[in-house]
């Protein structure tokens, strides 16, 4: 594994495996505190290419006032560890110099999809998250990048941003991977103690129980019946719980039939948790009974 601090040492290491004639690279772009969920993207990436590059790098851009980048974890030792263990290739840990030199004005507008829900609660992240997405597929210049279908407004915009600026890269959402009691994983649940835990586990399961609707009334209620456990609590805070269209994030009406989207937002003590849930939903059948003499 080849571990690289600067562009230009990163380019080299890029360059040379394209030379070996691995030219089918799958990039896995992290904000490092590695966990399995990372492992998994790492592992379906040695499945879908012959090449396997992983960036660490906490980006500024993504985080607003008051919110964690400072205390945002970053085990870079333990991380190479992981990286090492699953066989990654290259790996970039690039400063934020390196990736953002002085005087920057550019960057890159996320657009509608990205001012509503999780871009309304946190106003330009996803340009951020955009911002440094772009950048790194212009580094890394993969065939395949992965992410975790548990940022599924963060997939929905970059597949966006990749269609609109026509890049050559096929972008991939991997399944949630979670826990044994069904928190998605997340580098921030270490924040959390465990009586926040146990009402962080109402989010996944709320739309464990709206899975099980085929309308999008009872999806609602199903989810409801769950949330309503929690919603007093002093240390839960819900931001929100809708349905939305997969693609573009739209909220859906009452009578959407077909595949949909459930997404929940939180902050759980001092922890901002989201989480989502693909649906299909069917249409409603209104029979009438004719009664007869």
């Amino acid at each position: 594994m080849i571990v690289t601090y600067t562009l230009a040492d990163f380019a080299e290491a890029r360059n040379a495996l394209e030379a070996e004639g691995r030219r089918r690279v799958v990039f896995v772009a992290t904000m490092g505190a590695l966990h399995e969920g990372h492992r998994s993207l790492i592992r379906s990436a040695h499945r879908r290419g012959d090449a396997v590059v992983i960036s660490v790098f906490v980006n500024p851009l993504q985080f607003g006032p008051g919110e964690d980048y400072a205390r945002y974890p970053r085990p870079l030792s333990d991380d190479l560890d992981v990286c090492d263990a699953e066989g990654v290739d290259l790996v970039l840990v690039p400063t934020v110099a390196e990736l953002y030199p002085a005087g920057r004005q550019v960057s890159v507008s996320a657009g509608t999809m990205g001012s509503v829900l999780e871009g309304a609660s946190r106003p330009g992240h996803f340009d951020g998250v955009l911002t440094i997405v772009l950048k790194l597929l212009h580094l890394v210049r993969p065939q395949v990048a992965l992410f975790g279908q548990k940022d599924a407004q963060q997939v929905a915009c970059v597949q966006r941003m990749v269609t609109d600026l026509n890049l050559d890269v096929e972008v991939v959402s991997e399944p949630t991977v979670r826990e044994a009691d069904g928190l998605a994983l997340s580098s921030r649940n270490i924040f959390l103690t465990p009586a926040e835990r146990a009402m962080a586990c109402s989010l996944a399961a709320a739309l464990e129980k709206a899975a099980t609707a085929d309308t999008v009334a009872a999806a609602r209620i199903a989810a409801d019946e769950v949330l309503d456990r929690v919603q007093f609590e002093p240390a839960f805070e819900l931001d929100y719980a809708v349905m939305v269209n997969p693609t573009t994030f739209a909220e859906i009406p009452d009578d959407h039939t077909g595949p949909a989207l459930f997404v929940v937002a939180a902050k759980v003590g001092t922890t901002r948790l989201i989480d989502n849930m693909p649906l299909h939903l069917a249409a409603v059948i209104s029979e009438s009974v004719e009664l007869t003499a």
